[in-house]
């Protein structure tokens, strides 16, 4: 696998405006997802940017930055865009869609996404965590995973993706993460699709990949990474961030 990491960024967030350029500690908060993703050292990185001003963030610390159309549809689509100005003749065969909403991530989970590719009959890789506390079960917030997964195993295929408690009956439940690992083809093919029905109805883009044949595995991973979706997210990412007394 030769794979490179994009991360879609654009201003027009709803609940945070501005959001990749928040303010962390005198960085925006674009430049520390570029830093943990860099970290990672998986491959090289950029930022697939709707707006000017996310680009000229991000190379103003040194990353790279390619401009998309900022009416692009889905995080997705900005990134196959900007794959394909990248890099047009397809020197990379993997591509990461790393969401630019998390500062605080381990850079290990990068890696860790990529895992499920070493079976070559896999599509795209994503990550889950099980689900330590019952509320998150029936919360519709978080996007929970089907998977039948024996004990000892930490790479499952996905057979369905819910804001419902699903599967049904006793065992655990897994706690959907969403970073993604596509292999080239199967980006081209999913961005191509049309919107599916059950996308539709759950309101989950991955259910467009798998009404249409495509494969998902999930490798499991400790804890689910913070995301900053409000104000008060982004005070907490802060907190954080915070730098050592020195």
């Amino acid at each position: 696998m030769t794979p490179i990491i994009l991360i879609p960024a654009r201003l027009k967030a709803t609940r945070l405006p501005d959001k990749p350029l928040a303010d962390i500690h005198g960085v925006p908060m674009i430049v520390h997802v570029w830093r943990r993703a860099m970290e990672a050292k998986a491959g090289p990185v950029a930022v697939a940017a709707a707006e000017p001003e996310i680009a000229w963030a991000v190379e103003q610390a040194g990353g790279k930055a390619v401009l998309t159309d900022p009416d692009l549809p889905s995080g997705s689509d900005r990134v196959a865009a900007a794959l394909e100005e990248l890099d047009p003749h397809g020197l990379y065969d993997v591509v990461v869609n790393l969401q630019g909403d998390l500062p605080t991530l381990d850079p290990a989970m990068v890696k860790a996404c990529l895992e499920p590719l070493a079976d070559p009959k896999v599509d795209i890789a994503t990550l889950a965590a099980p689900i330590q506390e019952g509320r998150e079960t029936v919360d519709p917030n978080v996007v929970k995973v089907a998977m039948g997964l024996h004990a000892g195993q930490h790479i499952g295929r996905a057979l369905y993706f819910s804001r419902l408690p699903v599967p049904g009956g006793a065992g655990p439940h897994y706690h959907h993460i969403g970073i993604y690992a596509y292999r080239r083809a199967a980006l081209t093919r999913f961005v191509a699709l049309p919107v599916g029905v059950l996308e539709r109805r759950e309101r989950l883009e991955q259910l467009r990949a798998l009404e249409n044949g495509l494969r998902i595995d999930v490798a499991l991973v400790d804890t689910v990474p913070f995301g900053v979706d409000t104000p008060a997210d982004l005070e907490r990412a802060r907190r954080l961030l915070a730098p050592s007394p020195t």
